[in-house]
């Protein structure tokens, strides 16, 4: 009897022992105390891209004019970029490119975040647009009141930078950037503003910089959320003159159109 209790409790133990998945493979995105039926969805994006190979280099040269007179290896290495520091790119991965010209520098750089939620009643989604949501009240966008479809108004629009926000110079006076309006559409076209055409939520940020008697430099920000990942662009102009503006059209321009391509990546 003795031995026949002891091959019983083997018996047991190892039937413990594999109980489980037995794989060890679980995802570390598990979210804890989550069960088949009590858990929230998890995110579309399980993964990331590889943030420096998101950009085709037809696209990098556009938006870096600068890389176009370079001889080829150059322009591979400027075209190859500076990956982000990251520590789990399956969850953040970004990437920096640059290119000088005589008449000034171009640069870039997009970030890509996939937000995931660790609170079973939450989803990943959910837990994204939170996220989003901080970014764009952060950003402090004059429109940010407005409904994405609703169309702003002369009122609307503070006089200024097309940032919505004055361009203070050195000696701490201010006045309209290049480009820029105080009597009407043009500024209200160019402020930063909420984006209603681009991924499920996105908003644009407009700044001019001046640091003392350097030149001027200007960084366009597009910021879009789809499903659970937050992308995150900023294309910055800085002239070789200090008495010289970026054009702000310009930079908006070709950001929203890179936030459109990285949409459809996402989309593939």
């Amino acid at each position: 009897m003795a031995y026949a209790s002891g091959a019983v409790l083997i018996a047991a133990l190892a039937a413990g022992c594999s109980s489980g998945t037995g794989t060890g493979d679980a995802a570390d995105d598990s979210k804890p105390g989550a069960t088949a039926t009590s858990a929230a969805p998890p995110g579309k994006y399980a993964t990331l891209p590889e943030a420096c190979r998101s950009i085709a280099p037809a696209t990098l040269k556009d938006l870096l004019p600068g890389s176009a007179e370079l001889p080829e290896a150059q322009q591979e290495k400027v075209f190859d970029g500076s990956p982000a520091v990251t520590y789990d790119t399956d969850r953040r991965a970004g990437c920096r490119w640059k290119a000088e010209a005589p008449d000034g520098a171009r640069s870039l750089f997009v970030d890509f975040e996939r937000v995931v939620s660790y609170d079973p009643s939450v989803s990943d989604d959910d837990r994204a647009r939170e996220v989003y949501a901080k970014e764009e009240t952060a950003a402090d966008l004059p429109s940010s009141s407005l409904l994405p479809d609703s169309t702003p108004t002369a009122s609307d629009t503070p006089s200024g930078s097309a940032s919505g926000k004055p361009d203070e110079g050195a000696d701490g006076s201010t006045e309209p950037a290049d480009g820029d309006s105080t009597d009407g559409s043009a500024a209200e076209d160019l402020k930063p503003r909420v984006l209603d055409t681009l991924g499920d939520s996105a908003f644009l940020d407009d700044q001019l910089t001046r640091a003392g008697s350097t030149a001027q430099h200007r960084t366009v920000s597009v910021v879009f959320r789809t499903s659970n990942v937050i992308v995150t662009i900023e294309y910055t102009a800085q002239p070789a003159l200090s008495t010289e503006v970026p054009d702000s059209k310009e930079l908006q321009e070709k950001a929203q159109a890179l936030g459109r391509k990285l949409v459809d990546r996402f989309s593939e």
